[in-house]
């Protein structure tokens, strides 16, 4: 007997009916939080007003006093917005139906916004980096008055923003490049007010160099960030905190089970885990029952919700592994 799984195990669609087809598909990997969706565009568009308004004034005074590190926070707001911008882009986008050649429909949108914004961080890092040092070297006279009275607005601002998206889902890859965006820069804001203290109470105008450049410091750590999430993502790597030998060997522990192989796991956008695996069972299981106790296993113990299982009888009298129509096991194979 040779029974052949192939459905999403999302509730809703299709659970463990008996009268599904062997090759049945399920599919809706759209937005996991309903009517939350819109509450997360909402939080991000207040956010997005609240940035741009105040990006605008803060590039002015930066210009009226000659602080370096203002205008590098007014550029590290202006990544804040097109962040938030491309995450609400990218919310639209994935949360279309699969159709056509995009079996998994615009899911993986969220995960170039996300690449997109860390690349921005690490180049303007790189760019305010290179002038924070010029002007170590050489110095220029700074308002410290007009750098403590923005960057003190500045932190007004941002806090109110990044509680907004603090209450956004944060589990998206998306909507926490955003929130990273906007606490990163709250820091910058705090950093930029002490150097205007300094400047102010002192007159050393390199502080404002300093400021900039841990500014600058804090886009690369970021920036890094975010490139390096989005790009295991786009590698197809198991999503972390999850190991694939742990659920090969739970999966090849439960009943009837002889042997699993061609296990894989990856995510199709942040937190939509999907896994795949060839699973070879006793002359006398039930295939669909192993099939249903091995989906089962994987929602509950790992919140897996997309698997796509192959379950087959082994022969009597053949040693697991050796099927010749099963081909050669791709990967470590579990066994009991």
């Amino acid at each position: 007997m040779d029974q052949r799984a192939h459905r999403d195990s999302e509730p809703g669609h299709g659970g463990d009916s008996p009268h599904e087809h062997e090759h049945g598909h399920g599919h809706g990997l759209g937005h996991q939080h309903g009517v939350s969706a819109d509450a997360d565009r909402r939080y991000l568009t207040a956010a997005l007003a609240l940035i741009a308004g105040f990006l605008a004034i803060e590039v002015v005074v930066g210009i009226i006093a000659g602080s370096l590190a203002l205008i590098s926070d007014a550029g590290h707001m202006l990544t804040d917005a097109g962040a938030i911008l491309m995450a609400l882009v990218a919310m639209r986008l994935a949360a279309r139906e699969a159709r056509g050649a995009f079996t998994y429909g615009l899911q993986r949108a969220e995960v170039v916004s996300a690449q997109v914004n860390g690349f921005t961080l690490l180049l303007l890092a790189g760019y305010f980096t290179y002038e924070g040092v010029s002007r170590l070297v050489h110095p220029v006279v700074v308002d410290g008055s007009w750098v403590i009275a923005t960057a003190l607005t500045g932190i007004a601002v941002n806090v109110v923003a990044t509680w907004l998206l603090a209450k956004a889902d944060r589990t998206s890859l998306n909507v926490e490049g955003a929130f990273q965006h906007l606490l990163n820069d709250l820091y910058a804001f705090i950093g930029t007010a002490l150097s205007g203290v300094v400047v102010w109470l002192t007159g050393w105008n390199r502080a404002d160099a300093v400021a900039t450049l841990i500014v600058a410091a804090l886009m690369a750590k970021a920036g890094w960030g975010l490139v390096r999430e989005a790009g295991r993502i786009f590698m197809e790597a198991a999503p972390r905190g999850m190991r694939p030998d742990e659920i090969g060997a739970g999966t090849a522990a439960l009943d009837k089970v002889v042997e699993v192989h061609d296990l894989h796991l990856w995510e199709v956008s942040s937190g939509r885990p999907s896994l795949s695996a060839h699973i070879l069972v006793a002359p006398d299981a039930d295939c669909h029952a192993v099939r249903q106790a091995a989906e089962r296993l994987v929602r509950t113990s790992y919140g897996i919700r997309h698997s796509t299982l192959q379950v087959d009888h082994i022969p009597v009298g053949v040693a697991a592994g050796s099927l010749a129509h099963c081909g050669e096991p791709h990967g470590p194979a579990h066994r009991r």
